[in-house]
């Protein structure tokens, strides 16, 4: 199984990156985590007859913006986009004209999932919770050629992390904000809390993703995430575009 991180910026694309988009390749699926402008590179790196699952963790716009591109593909199985309730009224929405392709058109065939679910509609186990953000925002385990895969995007501190993560192989966060930053009324994690949770969660890597661009603007700014976090959490990396993790 490997891992592709495709894009790590929170906000904007930047030299140091594209907005956040996160690839899991398994022998039998496509699972892309979210879909930042990162998504325009997806088809260089799937397998195109496996069928490919699209989790959304929620609707700011450097979390979707990549739908837009959507007829960029030809999937030979059809996508299947998965979210919190609601999804499917926001993306007819939003991936409609006058603002972008109808998801209808784009060549292919697309299901949108409002989770949950019926238990046979995704083929293997997948677990969501609430995170705190600015608006509803949704955490995601799975369990995946025996490994488990956490993600957590835009979020603070709260326990449903620390249960999304409990005993992952990997745990994918945010990063927001820089060492030592916090808010209250815009929750996102700092390296500290992040490696936190790693450590609450007895997690045995953490991945930091979703740096935010105003704030982190150059690749060596990130590296000094990392290093704190290690102070922490020994097994931290700051991803970058492009970075591949086999587990």
């Amino acid at each position: 199984m490997k891992i592709v991180f495709l894009g790590t910026n929170g906000w904007y694309d930047t030299s140091t990156g594209d907005t956040i988009c996160i690839l899991i390749k398994t022998g039998k699926y496509n699972i892309i985590l979210d879909a930042g402008n990162g998504l325009y590179k997806v088809d260089r790196y799937i397998n195109p007859e496996n069928p490919t699952y699209l989790f959304l963790s929620h609707f700011h716009l450097d979390h979707i913006i990549g739908l837009h591109i959507l007829g960029k593909f030809n999937f030979t199985h059809r996508l299947y986009i998965c979210g919190q309730t609601g999804t499917k009224n926001i993306l007819n929405t939003i991936i409609n004209l006058p603002y972008s392709m109808p998801l209808n058109r784009v060549g292919y065939e697309i299901e949108v999932y409002d989770l949950p679910v019926e238990k046979n509609d995704i083929p293997f186990k997948v677990e969501f919770l609430p995170l705190i953000h600015s608006s509803l925002t949704l955490g995601y385990r799975f369990e995946l050629e025996n490994k488990i895969i956490a993600y957590c995007p835009d979020t603070g501190y709260c326990e449903n992390a620390v249960k999304l993560a409990s005993d992952a192989d990997l745990l994918i966060t945010e990063c927001a904000f820089k060492p030592g930053q916090i808010s209250e009324s815009w929750p996102h994690l700092n390296p500290e809390i992040a490696a936190r949770i790693a450590v609450e969660s007895q997690a045995k890597r953490l991945s930091l993703v979703h740096f935010d661009a105003s704030l982190y603007q150059s690749l060596e700014e990130r590296k000094n995430a990392e290093n704190v976090a290690k102070n922490i959490f020994s097994n931290s990396t700051a991803a970058i575009d492009d970075m591949e993790i086999e587990l």
